[in-house]
């Protein structure tokens, strides 16, 4: 057999071969291939990026035809590089570091270093323009790290400061409405007003208030008189963090909404 090949059999009896080395007294998978020969030229790439004098970029990649995957590519410059092994295609900077998607070389996620344990060990995949990553057998929008709600709008709920929408980094992200049915207005005066309002087949306006969490909860306090009237809608009410249960009971109490809606049935 060639240097860093392994044979190996599936459970239908299938042959296929198994590719890895050791790096600095760590073992190094690289994946399995169809012959033995792709086997062992995914070994020779992978001993040229950690053993070679010359530096290589991961915008290297699409130079040529490669037998190693991009993932494999980025995490073994990394290793040579920053000396750090992730199994998850992460580049380090000093104080930031990068997640690449979609074998694009060009255009990696920005992530706060205080983030790296969370992405080392927990997998970005993408779909239908949302980034997700699996967390306790569930898929969870990442931005959910920010406190942005599901569904939440860009540029309208939340803005990345600086433009690039592929920098979340905690300083680049700005969130404008926090919570479900709460958007921020510009009142008379140029103060902040909140605007709370609930879908029905329609937006109805519940209030405008001058904070955010009474917003929010005036929202909730309107999603329950609707249910206590007969709509069996499904809506998703907001959880105010910094609020112990008797302090958000006595702001729930003394919240006042619409009363078109206090008087809406089905």
């Amino acid at each position: 057999m060639y240097p860093g090949v392994f044979l190996a059999k599936k459970k239908d009896g299938t042959i296929y071969y198994r590719s890895s080395f050791t790096y600095k007294s760590k073992h190094i998978s690289l994946g399995s291939y169809d012959t033995e020969l792709l086997a062992h030229k995914a070994y020779l790439e992978a001993t040229d990026i950690v053993n070679s004098k010359k530096k290589n970029l991961i915008t290297d990649y699409n130079k040529k035809k490669r037998v190693l995957t991009f993932e494999k590519w980025v995490v073994l410059i990394n290793l040579k590089d920053n000396g750090m092994y992730f199994k998850n295609p992460i580049y380090l900077h000093p104080k930031y570091f990068e997640y690449y998607l979609d074998n694009d070389p060009f255009a990696p996620l920005k992530f706060d270093v205080d983030d790296l344990f969370f992405y080392s060990t927990h997998k970005i995949m993408r779909r239908g323009g949302h980034l997700f990553v699996a967390d306790y057998g569930m898929q969870v929008n990442i931005l959910n790290r920010y406190g942005i709600k599901n569904f939440a709008v860009p540029n309208k709920d939340y803005i990345f400061v600086n433009g690039d929408n592929m920098d979340y980094r905690y300083q680049n992200i700005k969130i404008i409405n926090r919570y479900t049915g709460v958007t921020l207005e510009t009142g008379k005066n140029g103060q902040p007003i909140y605007l709370s309002k609930i879908h029905i087949n329609g937006d109805y306006i519940i209030g405008r208030y001058a904070d955010e969490k009474e917003a929010a909860i005036a929202y909730n306090k309107a999603a329950d008189t609707l249910k206590s009237n007969g709509f069996t809608i499904a809506f998703q009410t907001n959880y105010i963090e910094s609020m112990d249960s008797k302090q958000y009971k006595d702001l729930y109490n003394s919240i006042k909404i619409s009363k078109k809606l206090r008087d809406l049935h089905p």
